[in-house]
């Protein structure tokens, strides 16, 4: 890597270990809203329950703001029986994640501002989608923010908390079920979600931190990168095309049994996924080059720069 590029490197890894990331605020866009600002770690306790009783029934559902992440991409997928990229089409629209400068996907809301319905709600018979609904949904009423700080033993370690979000319409706070994060967390089925979406929000946190500082380098995301990332994010069979029919697998090395399991298992295929693009984003070791490509990029790079 150039010194100026190391330096780039460097100063953003500073930058991103005091980085405050959060993913998921709740459904609604809650800027300047009602989030009690107190980091809620595993093992504390809150008094939530949301059911068909409590009057707000549905409420939470109509005017929501909830981004599609790729493992929310591939359950709607699975369990309507359509292609990811189907699903985006007909319930998502594409939007901008602002602080990273990357496209992503929110679910389609219908009827008027303000009272938009989720299109996947149906009346009082609730979410015709309940046991596939997105990470957003579930962790409702709680956010999920990281935080990365730096150990010089161990190196970066990103750390996860929650927060409370507490709208004026929700009776569920209101309930007396008391229950701790963590059993709130297994009990909504969230664990699959943050542990295939690991990847993809240290991308978004670290581009967040990059594009706070004029991004990699000083550069902008290029138009290049920005569809690789929403690629690899909405669209996991365009991306399986990409890995079996361009050069991908004859430039990176990548073991066979992987590449057996990358034809069928689409959770492994987003992990490679995300690694590549942490590696072509932030030169991040993730995914390493085949020893003879690698040498011929240097070739190339010493002819470009006239060396013997």
């Amino acid at each position: 890597m150039p010194d100026d590029d190391r330096a780039a490197s460097d100063k953003a890894s500073r930058h991103e270990a005091g980085l405050e990331f959060n993913v998921f605020r709740g459904v609604r866009d809650i800027d300047g809203g009602p989030v009690l600002p107190v980091r809620l770690k595993h093992d504390d306790m809150f008094c939530f329950s949301c059911h068909r009783g409590v009057s707000c029934w549905n409420d939470c559902c109509h005017g929501a703001d909830v981004m599609l992440t790729p493992y929310d991409i591939l359950r709607l997928s699975r369990g309507l029986g359509i292609p990811p990229a189907e699903l985006v089409d007909r319930y998502a629209y594409p939007a901008d994640f602002e602080r990273a400068g990357l496209p992503v996907n929110k679910l389609k809301m219908d009827g008027d501002a303000g009272t938009r319905a989720c299109v996947f709600l149906d009346g009082e018979a609730g979410c015709t989608v309940y046991d596939d609904r997105p990470a957003t949904c579930r962790y409702y009423p709680l956010g999920l923010g990281s935080i990365k700080q730096k150990d010089g033993k161990e190196g970066d370690e990103t750390l996860d908390f929650h927060f409370l979000v507490k709208e004026a319409h929700c009776q569920g706070h209101k309930e007396e079920k008391l229950q701790s994060v963590g059993d709130f967390r297994t009990e909504q089925g969230v664990e699959p979600y943050d542990a295939v979406n690991r990847g993809w929000m240290e991308i978004l946190m670290k581009m967040a931190s990059w594009r706070s500082m004029g991004g990699p380098g000083g550069k902008e995301v290029s138009d290049q990168t920005k569809r690789m990332f929403y690629m690899v994010s909405s669209d996991i069979d365009e991306f399986r095309r990409f890995v079996f029919e361009s050069r991908f697998l004859e430039i990176y090395e990548i073991d066979p049994e992987i590449i057996e399991q990358l034809k069928t298992n689409d959770e492994a295929l987003l992990a490679l996924g995300f690694d590549w693009l942490k590696n072509v984003m932030f030169n991040e070791p993730t995914i390493s080059m085949k020893q003879q490509v690698l040498q011929e990029a240097i070739g190339r790079t010493r002819d470009d720069m006239g060396a013997a």
